[in-house]
Parts: structure tokens; C-alpha cells; sequence
């Protein structure tokens, strides 16, 4: 049996929410990539990820269904456990490129850009209530990110993510790659609440490159 981490990552401001993640630490363990497919598969989270080389930082990253080049819940959720262990990384390095990483207080942030996330879509709805009123997952084919402002001014976004592909996840509850996406169209700093209680946060940076941060937390046992 694979040893694996169980996190939950971009949780609210009181511990709640959060996207369920699955860490193997030991990625030799599980060297072979359909092993890693199956193992993801079973799981049932939106992201496991895979750390291969503890000092490089090389990491592989699965939903139950595809290998990512990049995904933000997964490298936060990582970096987070890292630190917690005695050993926080300063470079994440996902198949996308070098993931800069950087501890605030309780946030923990990775930067990245914006055409390393997976082709998605956002749609923009006229209120808060219609993005909480949408089914899961709407009607139509293809990763929807659908939102509405919540409070312009502040840069607050009320956010839901639907992958849509087929592998038992009608919602994402947290999705950092998204929010980045959605960063890079609006060209502001966000901060957005995302499924039932998850909190993302985004900054934009001079070189083009785009942060996103959150809380991570352990399960209750």
C-alpha cells in the first residue's frame, strides 16, 4: 500500500473548506505512470501529486483521469507539508517549469504563468447568486470556471470549477490553476471564494509571472 498525505488546501479564514488533496512523498515508490494513474483514479481527489526528487523539488501531478504540466492546489498543498516537515522548499518544479514558492504568516504561496494552466474556460455571470445557483456540474462539455464579482472595488470574486471530464468530479471546491487564469484576464490581484468555504489568493508580478495562495490544514481524524 502507497503512503500518502491527506490536506485539504485554500481553506477559509476559520479552517473550513478547502480542496482534498493526496501527497506521496515517496514518489519511488510508485515510479510507473499508469501505477500513478490508477493510484489517483482510486483516490478520488482532484489532484495527487507525486514528489520525485525531495532536493530538486520535481514533482508529477494527476487528477483521477489526466496528468497536469501545472496545477496551483497541488504545489501550495506541497510546499506547505515541506515546511512542515523542517524542509520548506524555495522552488517547486512541476513538468511546466520552476515554481517559485514563498511562506506568508499561514499562506503559502507558488508563482507561476498563465499559459502553463490547462485550457479552461471562465465565464463571467451578473451576480453572486447566479454562480450559486448553478447546477453540479452546468450542462456543456469542457473545464468551466464561472464567476461574478462580489465586490469590485476590493477585487473579491465569488467562483465555482467545474472540469467536466468525466472522472467523477462535478466540482472542483478549489482550483489554483483557474484563479490564475482568471488573474491573468482581469490583470488585478484577486481575492476569490471558491466552492462551499475555500479561500484563493492572487497576485500579479512585474516579470509576468502570477502568485496563488491560501491556508492549508490537515482532516480532522
Amino acid at each position: 500500500m502507497t503512503a500518502y498525505d491527506v490536506l485539504r488546501v485554500f481553506c477559509g479564514p476559520d479552517g473550513a473548506g478547502g480542496n482534498e488533496l493526496a501527497v506521496v512523498r515517496d514518489g519511488a515508490a510508485l515510479p510507473g505512470p499508469a501505477e500513478r494513474a490508477a493510484l489517483a483514479a482510486r483516490l478520488g481527489f482532484s489532484e495527487t501529486v507525486f514528489l520525485d526528487d525531495p532536493d530538486r523539488g520535481t514533482v508529477d501531478i494527476h487528477t483521477p483521469s489526466v496528468r497536469l504540466p501545472f496545477a496551483g492546489h497541488p504545489l501550495v498543498g506541497l510546499a506547505w507539508l515541506l515546511r512542515e516537515q523542517g524542509r520548506p522548499p524555495r522552488t517547486l518544479r512541476p513538468p511546466a517549469g520552476e515554481v517559485a514558492v514563498r511562506f506568508e504568516g499561514d499562506l503559502t504561496w507558488v508563482r507561476g504563468r498563465p499559459e502553463w494552466v490547462p485550457p479552461r474556460r471562465t465565464e463571467r455571470l451578473a451576480s453572486v447568486a447566479e454562480v450559486d445557483a448553478l447546477p453540479a456540474p452546468p450542462p456543456g462539455e469542457g473545464w468551466l470556471y464561472a464567476w461574478a464579482w462580489q465586490d469590485e472595488s476590493a477585487g473579491v470574486v465569488r467562483a465555482r470549477g467545474f472540469p467536466r471530464r468525466g472522472d467523477n468530479i462535478a466540482e472542483d471546491e478549489a482550483t489554483g490553476a483557474a484563479a490564475l487564469l482568471l488573474t491573468h484576464q482581469l490583470a488585478r490581484p484577486l481575492t476569490i471564494r471558491q466552492g462551499a468555504a475555500s479561500q484563493i489568493f492572487t497576485r500579479v508580478h512585474p516579470d509576468g509571472t502570477l502568485a496563488v495562495g491560501g491556508r492549508v490544514r490537515r482532516p480532522a481524524v
